[in-house]
């Protein structure tokens, strides 16, 4: 997928090799995880729209997203004004 500009997608935490990252794109609020070769983008209502990763990842970046919920919405929104 990496549609986006390098150094442009700041990295909002790390776990299990995973990255998450927001965009500064003001289309529909949306994360992206990204693990060795694969790559997620998830929407707000945590479904994935582009991408695929390992099962196991996924659920561990769907898990971390309910848990962090507040956090990312808010980082979504400072980041796209």
């Amino acid at each position: 997928m990496a549609h986006h500009r390098a150094g442009q997608m700041p990295t909002i935490a790390t776990f299990d090799g995973i990255k998450i990252q927001v965009f500064a794109d003001h289309s529909l609020p949306h994360f992206h995880a990204l693990k060795a070769e694969f790559e997620v983008l998830i929407t707000g209502s945590w479904e994935v729209l582009l991408g695929s990763m390992r099962r196991r990842d996924l659920d561990a970046v769907m898990e971390w997203a309910r848990t962090h919920e507040t956090e990312l919405r808010n980082e979504w929104r400072r980041i796209n004004g």
